[in-house]
């Protein structure tokens, strides 16, 4: 589902008052590392990982290009299915060139796949599982630049 930068904005901000309230760390993402979920392919053919973020005993945050189409998708996957929890994934421009678009929701695996057409710009991305957060922003500039990812 595409959602309006303002509502994005808010999901962002409530994101980050979690952050605040859990005492956030950063460290640098480390581009198509192991993860303890494994990608589900979800975006389509043609989608490779670039990147990826692990929520802490979750699961992982995807970031995925297609050279084809120029386009980066996003997608939070669980690291085992089960009853339907809270799922956020979402992923926009650095520069706030475009609207930021999310997918939330109770579901059994995953949330999204969230496209954006990014050739050469940085994105900012992440995701949510229940209570437990991490986010990317700047990375993926054209030449996989890590960025920087906050836990929460």
């Amino acid at each position: 589902m595409k959602r309006s930068r303002a509502i994005a904005g808010s999901a962002v901000l409530a994101v980050a008052g979690l952050a605040t309230m859990a005492g956030a760390t950063s460290a640098s993402a480390t581009p198509a590392r192991a993860a303890s979920a494994a990608y589900n392919g979800a975006c389509g053919s043609g989608y490779s990982v670039v990147n990826s973020a692990e929520i802490s005993g979750k699961g992982t945050v995807f970031l995925t290009y297609s050279g084809k189409t120029g386009k980066n998708c996003v997608v939070t996957v669980r690291n085992t299915t089960g009853k339907p929890v809270s799922i956020y994934t979402y992923l926009g421009p650095t520069d706030g060139s475009s609207d930021t678009v999310f997918d939330s929701g109770l579901y059994t695996s995953y949330a999204g796949p969230v496209y954006l057409l990014a050739k050469g710009r940085c994105v900012d991305w992440g995701g949510t599982i229940e209570n437990v957060s991490v986010s990317v922003n700047g990375s993926n500039c054209g030449r996989l630049a890590a960025g920087t990812v906050t836990h929460h």
